[in-house]
């Protein structure tokens, strides 16, 4: 059997493994998009019942329900989840950023 697949190992990150611009803070977004969705399903929420619950607009929870998440910022999104009763835990670690084209050419 013949295969023409490569495996190849992602960084954790993939906007950063797709070459994004600001890939850290997009990751940070989706992650946090993430758990704000899966607050609003274990409760059964509406976005309606979201908004009543903790004033916050309906239609922000439907563009963090379709993932339109530029309007938002880290703290916009810790904010909503605080007014979800859930506790946000913020973890920051610093390296340096990769620069060799060569290598990401490679993973490709």
């Amino acid at each position: 059997m013949n295969n023409d697949f490569e495996l190849v190992r992602g960084s954790g990150n993939v906007f950063h493994d797709f070459g994004r611009e600001n890939a850290g803070l997009k990751q940070a977004r989706a992650i946090l998009a993430a758990k704000i969705i899966r607050t609003l399903d274990e409760r059964s929420l509406s976005t309606r019942e979201a908004e009543r619950l903790t004033g916050v607009s309906h239609s922000e929870f439907s563009r963090i329900r379709n993932v339109k998440l530029g309007r938002f910022s880290l703290d916009r999104m810790i904010t909503i989840l605080g007014k979800l009763d859930e506790e946000v835990e913020v973890i920051i670690t610093f390296r340096p950023q990769s620069h060799s084209i060569e290598n990401a050419q490679q993973t490709l």
